[in-house]
C-alpha cells in the first residue's frame, strides 16, 4: 500500500509530476522571512525531544489542540514533554482537511523517515524513533539537509546584532541576515511599554534619546547597523497601512507626550505612524533595501488569555480592515519623490487578494523586474487552497513569472517542508493547465518559470550575498 506521503503527493497529473521532479524539487531554499531564533542557529542547537522541536512555540498546533478540547497545560503549560506530545498525537486524527495534517506528516517523513499515520496508537513508536534520530541531528544539519541558502530572521531594532555577527563568522553555507522590524517604534499609545523600549533602542544605537530627533537618529543608526550586518530587508506587521497627513512638528508633539506618560489617541498614533513609515521607506530606498508590509491581522482578541499567556500564543485572526485607499496613498507618497523601495505586500484577508494584486501594478516602474510583489499566502493563508488563490490573483493581474516565491514565516526549524508543499501546489496547478491545453505543453518553458519562482527570482530580487554553492 502506498504511504500517505509519497513521491507524487499532491501531484495529480503527469505534467505536474514532470514539473515538480524536474524543476522544483532540487531547488535550494531562499527563506526571506521567518521568525527563527538566531541564537539557536549560532549555538547549533540540539533539541531535547520531539516535543521541543515540534510543539514549542507553534501556535498553529495549540489552536488545533484547544479546539479538540485539550487543556491549556498540554499546550503552553507545565505538562511534561511526553504528555504534550501525546496530546498532540491524539489531536492529529481530528485535523483531517486542516493543513496541519499535511504539514505534520510531511515533517515526520522528511526529517525522521517515518511514514506512519499520526495518532494515539502510533505515538509511542514515533516518539522513540524520532527522538533517536534527534539525538544525532542539530540545527546546522537541518539547514544543510534542506539546502537552505538564506535565512532572514525578524529582528527588533532595539535588540543587539552580535549574534548575527557570530553566525556570519562561522562561515556556514546557509547565510543568515537580520530583518529590521520596528513595530514597537509606533507604540506611543502605550507609554508604559513604549518608554522602556525607547531606552533599549537608545542603548543599542549608542544615542541618548532626549528628543524626537534623537529618536529618529537612533532608529536610523540601527538601520545602518542592520545594513552593516548584511541586512537588506525591513518588515512591518500592521493592521493596515498608515497614510495620514503628518508634519514633523505633530510627530514631535505626540512623541513628547508619550515620553511624559500621556498615551496618544488613535488619531495621534495614526499620524505618528504615518510620519515614521515614510521615514522608514525613504531609508529603505536610500540603502537599496526591500520593504515588506504584512497587513490585515487582528491580534490578541482574547483578553483573558492574553493576560495569562501573552501575545503570539494563538488568539489572532483575519481582520476585515479597509486596505486599498491608505495603502495606495502610502505607496504614492514614496513614489512621488522617487523613494519607493522594492516592496512585498502580504495580505491576510483573501477578500483583499485582487486589491493587492492590482495595487502592485500601479507602482511597477520598469527599473526592476517585479519591483512590487504580491507576497505568498501568509499565516492563515499558507495552505493549499489559499496558495492557489494567491497564485491565481497574481497571475490574472501581474506576472507570475517574476514572483519571488514561498517563505516559512515560522519559528520552527521543521517548517522547511512548507517550501516543498508550496512547490507541489504550484506544479500541480500549472501541470493541470498544461494538460487542459490552457498552457503550452512545453515542460521546458513552464519548468523554467517554476525554477525561477522556487529560487532564482528571490536570489536576484533581494540581492543578498550567498555562498558560492548557491549562486
Amino acid at each position: 500500500m502506498q504511504p500517505f506521503i509519497h513521491d507524487d503527493f499532491l501531484l495529480h497529473t503527469e505534467s505536474a509530476r514532470a514539473l515538480y521532479h524536474g524543476y522544483a524539487e532540487g531547488q535550494p531554499i531562499f527563506d526571506y522571512h521567518c521568525h527563527l531564533p538566531p541564537a539557536l542557529i549560532l549555538e547549533n542547537h540540539r533539541f531535547a525531544d520531539l516535543a521541543e522541536i515540534w510543539l514549542g512555540g507553534d501556535h498553529y498546533k495549540w489552536r488545533a489542540m484547544r479546539a479538540n478540547g485539550v487543556p491549556e497545560r498540554f499546550c503552553t503549560g507545565d505538562a511534561s514533554p511526553r504528555e504534550k506530545f501525546d496530546a498532540w498525537c491524539a489531536t492529529v486524527p481530528h485535523t483531517l482537511r486542516n493543513p496541519l495534517y499535511h504539514w505534520s506528516h510531511l515533517e515526520l517523513k522528511r526529517y525522521f523517515g517515518l511514514e506512519e499515520l499520526i495518532g494515539p496508537a502510533t505515538a509511542g513508536r514515533i516518539w522513540e524513533q524520532a527522538n533517536e534520530r534527534l539525538a544525532t541531528m542539530r540545527v546546522h544539519d537541518i539547514l544543510e539537509a534542506n539546502r537552505v541558502a538564506v535565512i532572514c530572521t525578524t529582528d527588533d531594532p532595539a535588540d543587539p546584532l552580535e549574534v548575527h555577527a557570530k553566525i556570519a563568522a562561522l562561515g556556514r553555507r546557509t547565510r543568515v541576515y537580520p530583518t529590521f522590524r520596528p513595530d514597537k517604534a509606533l507604540g506611543v499609545d502605550a507609554p508604559r511599554t513604549f518608554n522602556p523600549w525607547v531606552e533599549r533602542l537608545g542603548a543599542a544605537a549608542r544615542v541618548n534619546v532626549g528628543s524626537f530627533d534623537d529618536f529618529l537618529a537612533a532608529l536610523n543608526r540601527r538601520h545602518e547597523d542592520f545594513h552593516a550586518a548584511g541586512g537588506r530587508l525591513s518588515d512591518h506587521g500592521l493592521e493596515c497601512a498608515y497614510a495620514e497627513p503628518a508634519t514633523a512638528a505633530e510627530a514631535r508633539a505626540v512623541f513628547a507626550a508619550a515620553r511624559d506618560g500621556r498615551a496618544a489617541t488613535p488619531a495621534q498614533r495614526a499620524q505618528f505612524a504615518s510620519f515614521l513609515l515614510l521615514e522608514f521607506g525613504r531609508w529603505d530606498a536610500a540603502r537599496g533595501w526591500t520593504k515588506q508590509l504584512h497587513l490585515g491581522a487582528l491580534r490578541s482578541t482574547n483578553s483573558r488569555l492574553l493576560g495569562r499567556l501573552g501575545p503570539d500564543t494563538g488568539f489572532d485572526s483575519i481582520g476585515d480592515f479597509p486596505q486599498a485607499r491608505a495603502l495606495a496613498r502610502y505607496l504614492d507618497a514614496l513614489d512621488s519623490t522617487d523613494e519607493l523601495p522594492r516592496t512585498v505586500l502580504y495580505n491576510l484577508n483573501p477578500a483583499d487578494n485582487y486589491a493587492f494584486a492590482t495595487m502592485i501594478g500601479n507602482f511597477q516602474d520598469g527599473s526592476v523586474p517585479g519591483k512590487m510583489q504580491f507576497g505568498s499566502g501568509w499565516w492563515f493563508l499558507d495552505q493549499k487552497e489559499a496558495m492557489e488563490w494567491q497564485l491565481n490573483a497574481l497571475s490574472n493581474n501581474g506576472l507570475l513569472s517574476r514572483f519571488v516565491g514561498m517563505l516559512t514565516d515560522s519559528r520552527s526549524f521543521l517548517s522547511y517542508t512548507r517550501h516543498e508543499y508550496f512547490r507541489r501546489v504550484l506544479c500541480n496547478l500549472l501541470g493541470a493547465e498544461m494538460e487542459r491545453g490552457e498552457l503550452p505543453n512545453e515542460p521546458e518553458l513552464v519548468g523554467a518559470m517554476v525554477g525561477r519562482i522556487c529560487f532564482a527570482n528571490a536570489r536576484e530580487y533581494f540581492r543578498l550575498e550567498l555562498d558560492p554553492a548557491y549562486t
